[in-house]
This record gives structure tokens, C-alpha cells and sequence, in this order.
């Protein structure tokens, strides 16, 4: 689908790179050419990943132990990859946290993990990767993966749900404050993209995630090839115009039924209770 060199010598931050469609995405950027930097909080899963996408790609993908709760820690990310590479191109905003639950049940620390990872962990990066550029005086490019409940709202996921509106709000706010630096942010809505982890955790049913594909229009899920192409034209100079903006890409879920998790309503209490103790272990 694309040029091999599309993303030649673009060095590109991957936060949450390790797992998932982090990981995917890692993988194609490296696959056209990226210099790819990896980075969650599990350096030996990262060290793992990079060895594998390094072996398909023959890139060379740098693993970084990263917890982006931690102002300080996301200084030493950008001064690091400063130093290794002399540059940044753009910074990829994936990493996540989620779990289904009705609200009433979340404790304020539960809240809070999702809350801290998801929309403080990339304002802190966010905002420290634009102070380099602008100093700088350099182009940037910042792509967010947020979620289609982002704009809709979702009840079930209501720590995630604010979280990435905070996100999604924090993309529109900066493209255009920080165009004038020639600074772009966009975003990327998913609908449900099978990952083992978060599959598990927000489907411990399997009979939810099928009453979940027959609500979808295209009747079934993503492939993280799609996801993965469509992030790659919007980390590329050829989206060069584009800011600010949010695609997404669900195969119509939410303009079937805004509010992805809102058909848990129909979970009982005890079927609750059974839930809550699968994800523990």
C-alpha cells in the first residue's frame, strides 16, 4: 500500500509499544523504514517485542523501560532519544489502560490508574516533546489513539471514557495553538480491535464481545493491519495538512449505537460479581 521509504529515517516514539496495537503499529512504521523507540513499563515484554519486529523488519527498534505517570521520567525519555538519534520526528500516544465496571463499584485508586495513564501520561508527553520542538524550532507530529466513546461517552468505562475525551480535547486544543510552530496533532478512533489483554479484561465473555460484532455494521472486528496503515499515512508527510482532526475506524459500530460498553446494562448484579473475580486472578 505504500512507498517503502515513507517513513525513512522518521524517528518515532511508541509509548505502550510492547503489546498490542502498539505493537503492530511499531512494526509497520519499522517496516517503511522508522527508527522506532519502544517504551512501557515491562522492559523485559519491550525488549521481547524488539527483538521480534527487528527480526521481520532487520530495523534496529530501541526498547525503553518508561512508566509516563512520572513527569521526570518522560524528561529523560526526550533528552535520551535526543541523544541517540539528534532528533525526533513524531510521538505516537498509545499507551492505555481500561476495564469494565459500573462506576459505583470503582474505588478512587482504581479511578485514578486508568485516569493517570491514559490522559495524564500523554499530556506529559505531549507536552514535553512539544517544549523540544518548539525550542527547537523544528516540525512535529503527535498522533493519539483514542477511542470512539471519546466523543459519545460510554457508561461502563466511564475512568477511560473521560480520560481519552480529555485526550481527543487536548489534540484539538494544541493543533491549533501550535500550528503556528508547525506542530500537528490528530487522533485515531478504534472500535474493537482484538488484543489478548485488553480482550480479556473488557470481554472476560466470550459471549459479549459476539453480541458486540452483530452490533457492528461490517459484522466483525478490526485487523491490525488496517489500523496499522491508516497510522502510518497520518504519522507521514503526506497527511501534511491535516490537524487536529479524529478518524475513525470501527466498521460503523458507533453509528450504530453510540456508546460502545452501553448494552452492559443488561449485565445482572451477580453476573457482576462473577466478572469482577475472573479479572482478579
Amino acid at each position: 500500500m505504500f512507498q517503502k521509504d515513507i517513513l525513512k529515517d522518521k524517528v518515532i516514539i511508541v509509548t505502550g509499544g510492547g503489546t498490542g496495537l502498539g505493537k503492530s503499529m511499531a512494526t509497520k512504521f519499522s517496516e517503511l523504514g522508522a527508527k522506532v523507540l519502544i517504551c512501557s513499563r515491562k522492559i523485559e515484554v519491550l525488549e521481547k517485542t524488539a527483538n521480534e519486529i527487528t527480526q521481520i523488519t532487520s530495523n534496529e527498534v530501541i526498547p525503553y523501560q518508561l512508566d509516563v505517570r512520572h513527569a521526570e521520567a518522560v524528561e529523560e525519555l526526550i533528552a535520551f532519544c535526543d541523544k541517540k538519534f539528534g532528533k525526533i520526528d513524531i510521538l505516537l500516544n498509545n499507551a492505555a489502560g481500561n476495564f469494565i465496571s459500573p462506576t459505583e463499584r470503582l474505588s478512587y485508586k482504581a479511578f485514578d490508574t486508568v485516569v493517570d495513564i491514559v490522559l495524564r501520561g500523554t499530556y506529559y508527553l505531549t507536552l514535553a516533546i512539544g517544549k523540544y520542538w518548539i525550542e527547537k524550532k523544528v516540525p512535529g507530529n503527535i498522533l493519539s489513539i483514542v477511542t470512539t466513546y471519546a466523543s459519545t461517552g460510554s457508561g461502563y468505562v466511564v475512568p477511560s471514557s473521560i480520560s481519552k475525551a480529555g485526550v481527543l480535547n487536548l489534540t484539538r486544543s494544541l493543533a491549533a495553538e501550535w500550528g503556528k510552530y508547525n506542530i500537528r496533532l490528530n487522533a485515531i478512533a478504534p472500535g474493537p480491535f482484538p488484543t489478548k489483554g485488553a480482550w480479556e479484561r473488557l470481554f472476560p465473555d466470550p459471549k459479549m464481545a459476539a453480541k458486540l460484532i452483530q452490533r457492528i455494521p461490517l459484522k466483525r472486528t478490526g485487523e491490525h493491519e488496517e489500523l496499522a496503515n491508516l497510522a502510518t499515512y497520518m504519522a507521514s508527510d503526506f497527511s501534511g495538512y491535516m490537524t487536529g482532526e479524529v478518524i475513525t475506524i470501527d466498521g460503523g459500530e458507533w453509528l450504530a449505537g453510540a456508546g460502545e460498553f452501553n448494552f452492559l446494562e443488561a449485565v445482572k448484579p451477580e453476573e457482576w460479581d462473577f466478572i469482577a473475580k475472573t479479572m482478579k486472578r
